[in-house]
């Protein structure tokens, strides 16, 4: 197990309402939450993209411009932090995230691994949302490999669900998989339709790792999501969370933002007797050039 664990935070996700809960959408507010996550212990800042237009803030966007403006305030704001810049994208044009990973070079980019059904049902039974493929064959994938490999990116491969997990291994054995850097591979735990955020699988998962990758955790949820984060450092691995994924602390209360619920991972990563890592040694971990 690696003494040091790296936190990551994500800031605002996909399309969270900023009139409705506190994600930050402006330059400005994506720093500021970044600070305090920073601050807080997070090396790793997973950024989604918002459009900046009054009442827009709900959607994303993949102007090359905002993502220069956004990614500059945050590294302003957090010397040496780690830009992971997300990449998700339905259908197979990914000219859009592709503009933004040339433009900004983030050290990380998320790269999806596998097709899921993205499903939701209420409590009613109606679909949440019309039922949709998060589609990403490996053509797709491929094309995402390249682009990174290309603006000297590290891919981290998001899997929402086993057999995308040990589809790495496959990305890995076949030379899809850029060689120099560990394998980094994030288990998304808490979609409805992908892995449930269950401490007894998260146990099961890293045996399906190719050998030497780092993995981290990335819990949907409320407060239930909270001992399989410790789970997760006690297991050896590193520690995600933001605004993008909960709004809710261990207690069941509301978090005032992203500094609030760093500061939990941190406490999590102290329980298993981990120290929380630094910005250089999160690069170094990662296999990634000093800032």
């Amino acid at each position: 197990m690696n003494d040091n664990v790296i936190l990551t935070c994500a800031l605002t996700g996909v399309l969270t309402d900023p009139k409705q809960h506190p994600v930050p959408v402006t330059p400005a507010q994506m720093a500021a939450e970044a600070r305090d996550a920073f601050n807080a212990g997070a090396s790793v800042m997973h950024v989604h993209l918002r459009q900046q237009q009054d009442g827009m803030g709900h959607w994303p966007s993949w102007d090359p411009d905002v993502a220069e403006d956004v990614v500059a305030a945050i590294r302003a704001a957090c010397p040496g932090v780690v830009i992971n810049l997300t990449t998700g994208v339905i259908g197979p044009d990914i000219s859009g995230p592709a503009a933004c990973i040339r433009r900004v070079k983030p050290e990380i980019a998320a790269c999806n691994a596998g097709s899921l059904n993205y499903l939701k049902l209420k409590d009613n039974g109606q679909w949440a949302w019309p039922p949709m493929v998060f589609d990403n064959p490996v053509a797709k994938v491929q094309q995402f490999l390249d682009v990174m490999a290309e603006s000297g990116t590290h891919p981290e491969f998001e899997c929402f669900d086993v057999g995308i997990v040990r589809s790495v291994g496959m990305f890995v054995k076949s030379g899809m998989a850029p060689a120099g850097h560990p394998v980094d591979v994030n288990f998304v735990m808490g979609v409805a339709s992908g892995m449930p955020c269950d401490a007894d699988l998260l146990a099961l998962l890293p045996r399906w790792l190719p050998e030497g990758a780092l993995w981290q955790s990335t819990l949907i949820g409320r407060a239930e999501i909270w001992p399989v984060h410790q789970k997760t450092a006690e297991l050896g691995g590193m520690l995600r969370t933001g605004l993008e994924d909960t709004f809710y602390l261990p207690d069941g209360s509301r978090a005032a933002g992203n500094g609030a619920l760093v500061q939990q991972l941190a406490a999590c990563a102290e329980r298993a007797g981990r120290k929380v890592a630094s910005p250089a040694i999160a690069r170094q971990l990662l296999g990634l050039a000093e800032a």
